[in-house]
């Protein structure tokens, strides 16, 4: 559990909420590994096409399933995704005024860790998949073969000059959500966590504790309780 120590601050116990940079922090860390690993399989799949050909051409359903193992790993053993336990932070439901009735290591109630585990693994894979559409028509758009006047084509090119907008709104939403936890107006610094029902604490000397021990027992290196 080295990681949590050095993320932890000298705050009081009542001082639990986190600073926009580290729930940004840890926003951005799962937003850098999929390029990462887009990269390698995209040089494994050009090195030997007929047996790494595959990642490359599931890449997005390869990756989500992972992500999904990984977060319900996290999620059920620190009621913190992969990157919020990282920085040493805990999701707690909003009747949770503390952030003190329940350890990190019980894991989430069954709604709010579904609903979390959802809206962590669903919304990026639904998001890439609509910049690739995007994409893919705009390539389409330019070289297609299609009348002018055909159906298809008058429904795509309102696609395409409504995706900006749709697209502005969707960042809008997050960065007003941003705003307001800045002004300690909102609990939230990401509407996807006021959907889950949860928000984001730092971790507590008790929470961390919890996890070690539950850590040694996993994996078989349980040491007498502390005098």
């Amino acid at each position: 559990m080295a990681e949590h120590g050095a993320h932890l601050t000298t705050a009081s116990a009542s001082d639990d909420r986190p600073s926009i940079f580290e729930v940004v922090a840890q926003d951005s860390l799962m937003s850098a590994v999929r390029p990462a690993l887009q990269h390698v399989a995209m040089v494994l799949a050009e090195s030997n096409p007929s047996r790494y050909g595959f990642l490359w051409h599931w890449f997005d359903e390869i990756y989500t399933l992972l992500d999904l193992l990984l977060q319900q790993h996290f999620l059920s053993r620190c009621s913190a995704s992969f990157s919020e336990n990282f920085y040493g932070l805990k999701r707690i439901t909003l009747g949770d005024s503390k952030g003190l009735q329940q350890l990190a290591s019980a894991g989430l109630p069954k709604t709010q860790h579904w609903k979390s585990l959802l809206l962590l693994v669903l919304i990026p894979y639904l998001k890439t998949k609509l910049e690739k559409l995007v994409s893919s028509l705009r390539e389409e758009d330019e070289y297609s073969i299609h009348p002018p006047s055909s159906s298809w084509k008058r429904f795509y090119r309102a696609f395409l000059a409504a995706y900006p907008f749709v697209n502005m709104a969707w960042e809008g939403w997050f960065l007003t959500h941003q705003l307001c936890y800045i002004l300690n107006k909102a609990q939230h610094h990401s509407p996807l966590l006021s959907l889950a029902d949860v928000r984001l604490v730092r971790l507590t000397v008790e929470d961390i504790q919890a996890l070690e021990e539950k850590l040694a027992v996993a994996t078989g290196n349980q040491q007498p309780p502390r005098r």
